[in-house]
């Protein structure tokens, strides 16, 4: 026996529209409206950051063009004759130049993320044990200052320092005592850098960290020591995951700056130690391209580099997200 099964009846705004009936795109609603309209002041101040951001970081973007051209600098971009995926032939047909400064910057990259990115998490963690205020501000105005000085200034103090010539070497020969090279030794290049942005920056990466801990509930740490835990165990239970999500927020964003190693220090010590030790990919860019004329090429390695960069950023924050953080963005 068959059941009748109630319907629900369409109203007249439910019906199908016609076929030849039009939708209106949707209007921005009333709390949207009414949010912009209190925040006019805050987007009027802005703009021009946002202005000074669209000129000089997406408007000369277009400019990736040359990486498919033959550009002459005579010759407008327009004008320079098309060559498709030429360019692109020095990073794929294993050109050794080319393979040289990508190793040489993987090699660095791969130093700086293991022992060079977590060190500002572990300084701010002995920071935070610090119980006189005064004392914590006074190491963290002497830590921050090195992170305002320019490259030149600071390989100009190693050089003063640790060179053949330096003070250190200049104590140990009036000393009778054997002297080391650290500056221009092809082989200790990697570390040397390495060093010099750990003096440089390290304390400066310390803010972010400081930040989240200081707003992890001071409750957690005293339920934590009633149940008698010691200062280590409130660490790895209490501090460490509450800070977890600022953590993989920054190694997702050093990722995505992950074959950018510093031009500018790196330049600066190139003639000391040769092409060899030091060319990476941002100077191979400046050498090849600028210096060399090879402009095309060299908008091509740079391409490339971004989009690799830009990938990186993607699938890390992915695997963020399988691990249960927010990462960059959200799903």
């Amino acid at each position: 026996m068959s059941q009748l099964v109630d319907r629900p009846r369409r109203t007249s705004a439910q019906k199908d529209p016609s076929p030849g009936a039009t939708t209106r795109p949707p209007r921005l609603s009333r709390q949207t409206l009414a949010r912009w309209r209190r925040d006019r002041l805050l987007l009027l101040l802005a703009a021009p950051g946002l202005v000074v951001v669209l000129l000089f970081h997406y408007v000369p973007l277009l400019g990736n063009v040359v990486a498919f051209k033959e550009y002459l600098p005579f010759l407008t971009i327009a004008e320079s004759p098309w060559v498709g995926w030429e360019n692109f032939r020095v990073i794929f047909s294993g050109d050794p130049l080319f393979v040289n400064a990508l190793t040489n910057t993987l090699i660095i990259t791969l130093i700086q993320v293991l022992f060079v990115f977590p060190l500002p998490l572990a300084l701010a963690l002995l920071l935070n044990e610090v119980i006189s205020e005064r004392l914590k501000r006074t190491v963290q105005s002497i830590l921050y200052l090195p992170h305002f000085l320019s490259w030149v200034i600071v390989v100009a103090l190693f050089q003063q320092i640790l060179g053949n010539a330096g003070m250190v070497n200049t104590f140990l020969r009036g000393h009778d005592l054997p002297t080391f090279s650290i500056i221009g030794v092809p082989e200790l290049f990697e570390v040397l850098i390495s060093s010099q942005v750990i003096w440089k920056d390290t304390g400066w990466g310390t803010i972010i960290f400081l930040a989240a801990i200081s707003r992890v509930d001071t409750s957690l740490y005293e339920a934590a020591a009633m149940d008698g835990a010691g200062a280590a165990r409130r660490l790895w239970h209490v501090t460490l995951p509450a800070i977890r999500s600022v953590f993989v927020l920054l190694l997702i964003l050093r990722l995505g700056d992950a074959l950018t190693v510093g031009f500018e220090q790196i330049i600066l010590q190139q003639g000391a130690v040769g092409v060899t030790a030091s060319e990476v990919l941002d100077t191979y860019v400046y050498n090849h391209g600028i210096v060399g004329g090879n402009w095309g090429q060299a908008a091509a390695v740079g391409l490339t580099k971004g989009v690799i960069s830009v990938l990186l950023v993607l699938g890390a924050n992915k695997l963020a997200h399988r691990f249960g953080e927010r990462g960059v963005y959200h799903k």
